[in-house]
């Protein structure tokens, strides 16, 4: 993304995220919408349901521990959190004086 400053103003290259995409971020970007199954040789996969469809379920990543797994998920909801937070524009993270 590029952002350009002229006279005060701020003008931004990045494309406008259609609304159907920011709602399939926030859907992602919910914990509640993922699982954890565990597949017959043992690892675990992880899962997140479908927006349009809950009881449609969708395998993401596989992992060799449980503990494994959760870090995946969380960090997809981490992900998703903070693309949803960015969309919102630049915010101030210090001031001088």
């Amino acid at each position: 993304m590029t952002y350009i400053y002229y006279k005060g103003s701020t003008y931004t290259t990045e494309p406008k995220i259609s609304e159907k995409k920011m709602d399939e971020w926030k859907h992602l970007a919910t914990k509640k919408n993922w699982r954890i199954t565990q597949l017959p040789n043992g690892y675990y996969q992880t899962e997140v349901n479908s927006p349009n469809n809950d009881t449609k379920w969708v395998d993401i990543t596989r992992r060799e521990t449980l503990e494994g797994a959760e870090a995946a998920i969380e960090g997809s909801v981490e992900h998703f959190s903070k693309k949803l937070e960015y969309v919102k524009g630049p915010k101030v993270v210090k001031t001088f004086k």
